[in-house]
């Protein structure tokens, strides 16, 4: 999974005493002094205190983590039993090929279709098989064209994200976020001298997700026809947070005194 880096975060820092309740005081809010503007008594802290405030962003990407790849025979036969048997045998050398490669049974799903088509018998056999190791998918598909040839057919696969996936880059997003912001306030607190606190607000003021997209050109066709990495791109999911957080200034940073030999 990859972080890229986030773009610059906006810093806003007020080094002044915290105003008395009922007094006036300027706040800082997105670049620009309001002024005449009360502070509620609910989020008041001691009088005193410093603070400096900072707005930071974070965006973050995750891949796809499941496959799927759908593999299809059938055959059309006067006697029911022919169908059943020509496409009976080379379904269990499929699912018999997939457990060898180590595919537990949860991830092979097996379907049958069996119908009568004006004189004759008609069979079919779906197989749907989830990778979570796109090596091993790329490998099984590869050992299955070259062995079977076109007695079957197999389907592109189809990349996506196990549930869960977005709520937990959403997540994770916000945290980047936060550590970026924190880290612009400890340097901004360095560069004046001060010592920075513990965080006295921290606020999600915006979150967004999305997928990835490939870029469109005149002569570009289906989806079926993306090449696997172009699937994968995609299917990417991309989550950007951006945090408003307000920390605590202790007082004057403390130098370090050397001690002469």
């Amino acid at each position: 999974m990859s972080l890229p880096q986030a773009p610059p975060s906006r810093v806003f820092v007020q080094l002044v005493p915290w105003v008395d309740r009922g007094q006036e005081h300027n706040e800082v809010s997105g670049g620009e002094v309001l002024r005449g503007v009360r502070q509620p008594v609910s989020t008041q802290v001691p009088a005193g205190t410093r603070e400096v405030h900072v707005s930071g962003t974070a965006e973050v990407s995750a891949g796809p983590n499941r496959a799927q790849v759908t593999v299809r025979m059938r055959s059309t036969k006067e006697a029911a039993a022919e169908a059943k048997k020509s496409v009976g045998r080379r379904l269990d050398y499929i699912t018999q090929s997939l457990r060898r490669q180590g595919l537990q049974a949860e991830n092979i799903a097996v379907t049958r279709d069996f119908r009568r088509v004006e004189n004759a018998y008609h069979m079919e056999a779906e197989v749907c098989i989830t990778f979570t190791e796109f090596e091993k998918m790329q490998n099984i598909c590869s050992f299955l064209v070259e062995k079977l040839d076109s007695s079957v057919v197999i389907e592109p696969p189809q990349f996506y994200h196990a549930p869960g996936a977005a709520e937990n880059l959403r997540r994770q997003a916000c945290l980047v976020a936060v550590e970026n912001a924190w880290r612009k306030a400890q340097e901004v607190c360095h560069l004046v001298g001060q010592t920075l606190g513990k965080p006295l607000l921290i606020k999600e003021e915006e979150t967004k997700e999305w997928e990835g997209q490939i870029e469109e050109h005149p002569s570009s066709g289906p989806l079926s026809s993306l090449t696997v990495q172009q699937k994968i791109k995609s299917a990417t999911l991309y989550a950007a947070s951006k945090v408003f957080v307000t920390f605590e200034v202790k007082g004057k940073e403390k130098k370090k005194k050397h001690l002469r030999n």
